[in-house]
């Protein structure tokens, strides 16, 4: 048994001062409020959750950075996805589990504990399929393990370029499957998870499935998590009106049976109605405030949707930018630059932005991974601890811990992380970070002399 003595720790109850968390194996065995710490006791400052990442393409980590050059006309999401397709042309399956791993340290040292993995790239870089279907899955599940992040694997069906089952471009051929091909996948991805890992399902978009594709792959891994881009692109907004007669998540929440187990990515271009009712479906908006900027999306409406009782979450998307503070910095500030006007995602209950967003993205990040989390006996000891030395938190207390993080702190506000169990974060820094930069960096000098 390992104990975890904490100044302070955000339990399920609320903040609690002088707690002492026992933890066997991987799981949190007791919690013990209002104690002093014991001599064989490590000592902390300040615990808090780990936050679930909803929605990572890990091998993109490697080209953040390259598309923010202008072209030859105006850039945007679609320009932008010219550049991901050629520097995917490069990678092999050594080079996806190397940029993987880089990726998933960066999500640990700054509070994530579980990826969810929307895992698109399966065939070679011709197009054809490895002779283990899971190939490429098994490099990023590598990537996980050797990193201590939790996965949640959401092997990604894409089959058509737009609506109505249009032919692929020459850029997605490593993207495709057929159902069949689909459910091999699938099998074989099963075999090889990880113990706590958790393998969802993820029709990647209207544009790419079509209708009875769609209705084949909810019954694929019905009650395992579910999640699809929606409505990110207003040219997507305008072609799904053209081929449905409905805007995308109009027509996903009358037509697909949207429900607890599914997980919105982006959601951005909704009517009032629509963000009404995806509110009351129980979904949870996979939010990528960071990345959504970073293209030029747009501004998810969360003001009302979070009004409604919506659920959100947050992803890293493009992994642009690694770090869960920054996330929830972005959604706050995009509305205030929205409605003109502040602490808008706070309300008169819960009156501290910070708590309250990030306590919306912890359960609504656990949901749409398909997990339970938090500081409590029988959870997963997945655990953040924050330095209250940092000038950001000096004197802080509380919920102004949330609030000093999430917009006045910098990445090395976190001291430490648990994941499993395990102390895999110290004084800021993965224990392998060392021997993940040097293979990382190795893969980057040779893709980027191509």
């Amino acid at each position: 048994m390992t104990a975890l003595w904490l100044k302070a720790a955000l339990l399920p109850s609320g903040w609690q001062n002088d707690v002492r968390i026992e933890i066997s194996g991987t799981l949190i065995s007791a919690v013990i409020v209002g104690t002093p710490a014991r001599p064989e006791d490590e000592r902390a400052d300040i615990g808090v959750p780990g936050l679930c990442n909803v929605h990572s393409h890990a091998f993109q980590r490697g080209m953040a950075g390259l598309a923010e050059h202008r072209g030859p006309s105006d850039d945007d999401f679609w320009s932008w996805r010219e550049v991901m397709y050629r520097f995917l042309d490069r990678l092999d399956p050594d080079d996806v589990e190397a940029i993987a791993a880089m990726a998933y340290i960066e999500m640990l040292e700054t509070g994530y504990t579980r990826v969810g993995e929307f895992h698109y790239l399966h065939n070679d870089p011709d197009g054809k399929r490895y002779q283990d279907p899971a190939e490429m899955a098994a490099r990023v599940i590598g990537a996980s393990e050797a990193t201590g992040i939790g996965m949640t694997l959401l092997p990604v069906f894409y089959a058509h370029s737009d609506f109505g089952g249009a032919p692929p471009k020459h850029g997605q051929r490593r993207f495709l499957n057929d159902l069949d091909a689909f459910a091999r996948l699938l099998g074989a991805c099963e075999d090889i998870l990880p113990t706590d890992g958790i393998l969802g399902v993820a029709p990647h978009s209207l544009r790419a499935v079509t209708v009875e594709e769609l209705r084949e792959l909810v019954d694929m891994r019905r009650g395992a998590p579910l999640h699809i881009h929606a409505a990110e692109q207003l040219k997507e907004v305008e072609a799904s009106l053209a081929f449905t007669g409905a805007r995308p998540v109009e027509w996903l929440l009358a037509n697909a049976g949207v429900d607890q187990h599914w997980c919105l990515i982006h959601a951005t271009h909704l009517t009032e109605a629509e963000t009404d009712a995806l509110a009351a479906s129980g979904a949870v908006a996979g939010l990528c405030p960071v990345t959504e900027a970073n293209l030029g999306d747009g501004i998810f409406p969360a003001v009302r949707y979070l009004a409604a009782g919506g659920k959100i979450s947050t992803g890293t998307d493009s992994n642009i930018l690694i770090d869960p503070a920054q996330e929830l910095r972005a959604l706050e500030y995009s509305q205030r630059l929205s409605h003109r006007a502040r602490n808008l995602l706070a309300s008169e209950a819960r009156p501290s932005v910070g708590r309250r967003i990030f306590d919306e993205a912890h359960a609504g990040g656990a949901q749409a991974l398909g997990v339970t989390q938090g500081l409590a006996v029988g959870m997963s000891a997945d655990l953040v601890v924050l330095d209250a030395k940092h000038p950001a938190l000096y004197g802080r207390s509380g919920d102004q811990l949330l609030d000093s993080w999430i917009f006045a702190a910098r990445a090395n506000c976190v001291d430490a992380v648990w994941r499993a169990g395990r102390k895999l974060v110290s004084n800021g820094q993965h224990k392998d970070r060392e021997n993940v930069w040097r293979r990382y960096k190795a893969v980057l000098d040779r893709i980027l002399a191509l």
